[in-house]
């Protein structure tokens, strides 16, 4: 057994602050966590003064697979799948190397993200804990079909959603509406299917006992994941062909289902805000607050992988997106909510990971400073446990880009 003692603990449920407190790891799980001297004697003790203890931070958006070129008609051919899976390999590495102990990617190809995720549960590589929804479920030539997973009908729509499963998908996601990074494909505002056929998706998941992401940007789109029963409706815009919209009456629809919703708040805001002007980028940031104000259960998501306007978004710039949120006027508790125990219950995995708690997964981190007083200090990692293994791995330089 190891004892991990800091100066404080957050255990990642609200108000839940412990002084002088300490953290007890056996192997892959917390045995106890309280103030120090609770949990007795151990083999090893790492006394980390001036420290903050706290849950392991979950991002519940990335793109690990998008491959070297922004051309979608040209992405099937332009990495090879064996070099495609080293770079999610390194797009893993830099993830956890922010904190990261637990990662959704929501689409990817050729099922790589199955691959990478057992490698790295098996310690062949290093990186958070993967949940991998594979192939998204789109329109022929909709949004990201170059992923494999293009289905037009309910039949179809069926068959790629038992595809998926059947290769070990931890997730389904489906791109209700059109996007933004798909030349030909519909654009944001446009629903790509119906509240039908969203459930088909939310059906054939529920078999297997896992949950749906729905990629929703268009109000049509947002209102039939709702009435579909995802369990978390991504980027949730409001967009309209004359840009966002908002429209508290559908915020009001998601707030009372419950559903959560994942705004992929990141880090390049600032940068996008330079490059496609304050208006829109500012109205986009004022919907995430009226949705917080309206009871919308947000989640911290980065969309880490894609790249707009000639802005990357790298996969290790996680902070930076908590920090645009204590921009808008989050209080930093809440952040670490959003961060750590609300996404993982978004995710499905709030029984084992999330909050420090004994019993649950040791995925925690150790960062110098109090990241209740202020968010950056979640860059001043001192160790990153990801099941009981550290895997703390920052200023390691690489030439390669986060982002396809």
């Amino acid at each position: 057994m190891r004892i991990f003692r800091a100066a404080r603990v957050l255990t990642g449920r609200p108000g839940g602050v412990i002084q002088d407190g300490e953290v007890a790891v056996d192997g892959a799980t917390i045995v106890s966590v309280g103030p120090r001297g609770s949990a007795g004697e151990a083999e090893e003790i790492v006394d980390l003064p001036g420290h903050t203890l706290l849950p392991g931070l979950i991002d519940a958006h990335v793109h690990l697979g998008f491959d070297a070129t922004v051309d979608p008609v040209t992405r099937r051919s332009a990495e090879s799948d064996r070099h495609l899976l080293l770079r999610m390999a390194e797009n893993a590495r830099k993830l956890v190397s922010a904190g990261v102990t637990t990662a959704r990617d929501l689409g990817g190809r050729g099922f790589l993200d199955l691959a990478l995720r057992d490698a790295i549960e098996e310690g062949l590589a290093v990186g958070p804990h993967l949940l991998a929804a594979t192939r998204p479920i789109t329109i022929t030539g909709g949004h990201c079909w170059y992923m494999g997973g293009e289905a037009d009908d309910e039949a179809g729509i069926r068959r790629v959603a038992r595809e998926n499963l059947r290769a070990g998908a931890d997730c389904l996601k489906v791109m209700a509406s059109g996007g933004q990074m798909t030349p030909g494909a519909p654009p944001s505002w446009v629903p790509q299917y119906t509240t039908s056929q969203i459930r088909a998706v939310v059906e054939e998941a529920a078999t297997r006992g896992k949950s749906v992401a729905a990629h929703a940007h268009a109000h049509a789109a947002i209102r039939s994941a709702v009435e579909a029963g995802v369990a978390t409706i991504e980027h949730c815009s409001f967009f309209t062909s004359s840009g966002h919209r908002y429209d508290a009456e559908l915020a009001d629809l998601v707030a009372a289902s419950g559903t959560y919703v994942c705004p992929t708040v990141h880090g390049v805001f600032w940068r996008l805000r330079d490059t496609l002007g304050a208006e829109m980028i500012d109205a986009w940031l004022d919907g995430v607050v009226a949705m917080r104000e309206a009871g919308v259960r947000l989640i911290a998501g980065t969309d880490a992988g894609f790249g707009s306007a000639g802005v990357d978004n790298n996969t290790d710039g996680y902070v930076a997106g908590l920090e645009v949120f204590a921009h808008a006027g989050f209080g930093n508790a809440e952040i670490l909510e959003m961060a750590t125990v609300r996404a993982a219950d978004a995710c499905g995995v709030g029984a084992v990971t999330g909050s420090l708690e004994a019993g649950k997964r040791a995925d925690l981190l150790a960062v110098r400073g109090d990241p209740l007083d202020r968010i950056a200090d979640l860059r001043n990692l001192a160790l990153v446990l990801v099941s009981g293994r550290a895997v703390t791995q920052t200023g390691v330089d690489t030439v390669t880009t986060s982002v396809g």
